[in-house]
């Protein structure tokens, strides 16, 4: 039988075998070659500290609520983990359109060694594109939305605050879209190494200085454009605010969860007038370009520039494990976030 990951508790994870059930006419079932993790989200999750975890969202009227309010969607265990899945098709139902047996596709879909889905859930795979670049499109997409939001410009000088997946992204993208300074915010060392090659022109590491004030040193005392932060920390958030100059424009792509600990905004904040763009997510339709910019042209930009080579996945995907190691792999990004950057999952 198939086995498949689950979070049975925070910080729990078990193997659980399963039965795919009888494929419906519109649906396929697809064989698992390669997954990827989402280490923001999913692990907040994972952790059991995202708000999800304790209080359920009204999308319709915008807020949370407590969990026992009746209303909106949350977050409980056992739930599946995992962000995309690159696989081969090995059945379709009678009705099924688009694909056939043998066809590679990827879709939002949980690690596990098998699906069966509708068909309008996965997509089919650009030949020319790598499984690797196919479970990076996700933080590519944020990473586009990130730097559209905040209308990075020919000329412009931008600092990106945490480099895990997104952020590497966004250092690429940031030069694509013309920044005259890149300059990258890290703690862990294997992640500075890694900017420096997509494009980044200087790496300060938060541990061992004042990043605002540096930042500032380097910018002729004025600051950045634009900073984007996708650390989830509320730390590099504030020292994001300090790097940016007055009027600029700041960018938290992450989702933050707990108290907002070393975030004051009664500092800096206060005295520059800086413009905040908050949730620059792939779902937050519809976007401040709207009806310019939807999702789809989202996707459809992030697949033309990885076909053109103008992004490069090279060393995002790290560690990349055997699917019966990863669990113990979940471990390692918790205990040692510094061995890591994105999680890739492979079953052959």
């Amino acid at each position: 039988m198939p086995k498949e990951v689950i979070a049975i508790a925070p910080r729990r994870l078990v193997f659980r075998e399963y039965d795919e059930p009888p494929l419906k006419p519109n649906e396929i079932h697809m064989r698992s070659r390669l997954s990827a993790e989402k280490h923001g989200t999913t692990l907040a999750l994972y952790r059991g500290l995202s708000p999800l975890n304790e209080k359920v969202y009204d999308s319709k009227l915008g807020l949370f609520f407590p969990k026992d309010s009746g209303r909106g969607w949350t977050a409980s265990f056992p739930m599946h983990i995992g962000n995309i899945t690159v696989g081969i098709i090995t059945e379709v139902g009678n009705a099924v359109t688009n694909f056939k047996v043998g066809d590679r596709v990827y879709g939002y879909l949980p690690i596990k060694e098998t699906h069966t889905v509708v068909e309008n859930r996965v997509y089919s795979a650009p030949p020319e594109l790598r499984d690797e670049e196919l479970v990076c499109i996700d933080p590519a997409a944020v990473a586009l939305i990130a730097i559209r939001e905040g209308n990075v410009k020919i000329g412009e000088k931008v600092a990106i605050f945490g480099l895990g997946a997104i952020g590497l992204m966004a250092v690429q993208m940031a030069k694509i879209s013309g920044s005259t300074l890149i300059i990258s915010v890290e703690p862990f060392e294997k992640r500075r190494k890694l900017t420096l090659r997509f494009g980044a022109d200087i790496v300060f590491d938060p541990k061992g200085c004042d990043v605002g004030l540096e930042i500032r040193k380097v910018t002729e005392e004025s600051g950045v454009d634009v900073s984007i932060e996708t650390s989830g920390s509320y730390q590099a958030l504030h020292q994001a605010v300090r790097a940016t100059r007055y009027g600029g424009t700041i960018v938290p792509v992450s989702w933050y969860h707990g108290e907002a600990k070393g975030l004051n905004l009664g500092e800096e904040w206060h005295f520059n007038r800086h413009t905040m763009v908050s949730g620059a997510r792939v779902e937050s339709e519809p976007y401040r370009d709207h009806p310019r910019w939807d999702r789809k042209r989202v996707y459809e930009t992030v697949i033309k520039l990885l076909r053109q080579k103008r992004l490069d996945v090279d060393g995002i995907l790290d560690p990349v494990v055997k699917f019966e190691d990863v669990i113990e792999a979940y471990r390692m990004i918790d205990d040692e976030p510094e061995k890591t950057i994105k999680l890739g999952v492979k079953y052959e």
